[in-house]
């Protein structure tokens, strides 16, 4: 409605029932013109109606909701499905273009303001968290492994020799088989390796390194990579550093460290998940970074057009929280994290064990699990905390990681000693849990009561009466010590250097016996 449509409208009802109603339709959509003028992430946030309205005029600008519109080519949005049309918004044609994924879709008005607006509310995200000098960011309708490897091709057209990716080490099965460089344990934690790094760094030569990898969010033991000691090594030896930052985006802490890093060294590249730090589905991330030159690099070497689904979710999710509601998500994640170590901390002392002292990691939490072992060292020491997972995993406990500390794994041809825990030779089992953003206090309390009973159960178990659980993963073995090869889902290759699909050791290993099952 248009004010010469609100005028007509006069003739027919009454003149002051019509302008109360154009006066709080302009209301709403005034929200949406403050949200283009400022491009800035409302403080408060939006309601449905508004969102549903905005997303409604944003897909009536995309061609094929053009009336009378003929479309002749192999792809004008056209849908089968209505309820799939529905799903979408009717915004069927996607964001950028073949060359570029930053570019305008001609065909595609609406959508393409529509991620314009996107990257300019999570850049101020990511500003308000604790990277105030990010110059730019753009999502990608794909996750965090998929866009660090798009990153790392990027950082290796500048680089035609280079072979090589330093990584410190970090377990989880979306890896490379780049150089390996274990952490050094320091306590409980285990830290950056950073003269090994700098021995690489030196004896290898610049030219033939693509770049280091570092980590951020990680689960505990392991804590986040010197960033600032490895960012300062890549400015003396002139190498690129990629930050994996999957789920640090929602830490104010390591945010602020990727900030500092980048002030006194070198941080070419910092990647995000949107699930992990919006609440989002998965299948997108968030490449940031201080030189805009590199991020239009790498936005020009996306391969084809890209979805848009996973951009119009976080539209809708940034608009619905606002700044506001975010920062108290944020603050809940806070207070969630204090809750489970106080309450993991109980679980502890109960069974005669410890919290790990990691002061360094602050999300992931982890707990030894000392008393579940056989001191003998024989095979069947390590069937408990097989058991553990299964039962877990059984009480729909989802996300913890039990770690034998023992366990061997080969991942693309590279052998893991004391897979999951991060090192070789971890000195004691132990179990992680996280409080990431949107947990909540009653899942915590759920989880820890679930653990006592499970602990509660086997410890009063011989190790004679349990069975190794069968799983679909292949837990076939009477032991956990094994080697089990990996089939990577993808494959892709930098000169050598590897990345296979997401995955981790977690509670997902699947049946226990019987007896076991029930709380």
């Amino acid at each position: 409605m248009n004010s010469q449509n609100f005028t007509l409208a006069e003739n027919l009802i009454p003149s002051s029932y019509v302008q109360q109603a154009a006066s709080a339709l302009r209301t709403r959509e005034n929200l949406a013109k403050t949200l283009m003028e400022q491009r800035k992430w409302p403080d408060n946030g939006w309601d449905d109606a508004t969102i549903e309205m905005f997303l409604s005029n944003l897909a009536l600008m995309d061609s094929n909701n053009f009336k009378e519109h003929a479309g002749v080519g192999e792809r004008e949005g056209r849908i089968a499905c209505n309820l799939v049309a529905k799903r979408h918004f009717l915004m069927t044609h996607g964001i950028g273009r073949s060359e570029n994924i930053a570019e305008v879709q001609p065909n595609a008005t609406g959508s393409s303001l529509m991620i314009k607006l996107v990257n300019a509310m999570l850049l101020e995200s990511i500003r308000f968290m604790g990277v105030a000098s990010a110059t730019g960011c753009f999502m990608v309708p794909m996750a965090t492994g998929m866009s660090l490897m798009l990153c790392m091709l990027t950082l290796k057209q500048d680089r035609p020799g280079a072979k090589f990716v330093l990584w410190s080490r970090i377990d989880q099965k979306s890896c490379l088989q780049p150089i390996i460089i274990d952490p050094i344990q320091c306590g409980d934690e285990l830290h950056t390796d950073v003269s090994a790094i700098e021995a690489q760094l030196s004896t290898l030569g610049s030219d033939n390194i693509v770049c280091v990898l570092s980590t951020t969010s990680c689960f505990a033991p392991r804590v986040s990579d010197s960033l600032e000691k490895v960012a300062c090594l890549c400015q003396k030896y002139n190498v690129p550093h990629l930050v994996n930052n999957a789920y640090g985006l929602q830490s104010t802490r390591l945010m602020h460290s990727i900030q500092d890093a980048s002030r006194k060294g070198r941080i070419d590249v910092f990647v995000q998940s949107t699930d992990k730090n919006f609440l989002v589905p998965v299948g997108g991330a968030i490449i940031a970074g201080f030189d805009k030159t590199i991020l239009d690099k790498i936005t020009r070497n996306y391969p084809g057009r890209a979805s848009c689904s996973p951009v119009m979710d976080i539209f809708i999710t940034l608009l619905s929280l606002g700044t506001n509601g975010y920062k108290e998500l944020i603050t809940q994640r806070k207070e969630v994290h204090q809750h489970l170590r106080k309450e993991l901390g109980k679980i502890a002392a109960k069974y005669g064990e410890r919290l790990l002292d990691i002061q360094n990691n602050p999300i992931s939490i982890a707990m030894t699990l000392t008393s579940l072992s056989v001191p003998n060292g024989t095979e069947t020491d390590t069937k408990k905390f097989s058991q553990l997972s299964s039962m877990m995993y059984m009480r729909h406990v989802t996300g913890c990681r039990v770690i034998s500390s023992v366990e061997v794994k080969d991942v693309c041809g590279y052998k893991f000693d004391g897979w999951g825990a991060h090192k070789s030779n971890y000195p004691c089992p132990y179990i992680t849990a996280g409080a990431s953003i949107g947990v909540k206090k009653s899942d915590v309390d759920l989880f820890i009561q679930k653990l006592d009973k499970v602990i509660a159960r086997l410890r009063k178990t011989p190790p004679s009466n349990l069975e190794t659980p069968s799983s679909s993963e292949g837990n076939d073995n009477a032991s956990m010590r094994r080697t089990a090869t990996v089939a990577s889902s993808y494959r892709s290759t930098v000169n050598g250097v590897y990345s296979t699909g997401d995955g981790s050791t977690s509670t997902s290993r699947t049946s226990s016996v019987d007896n076991l099952r029930k709380n």
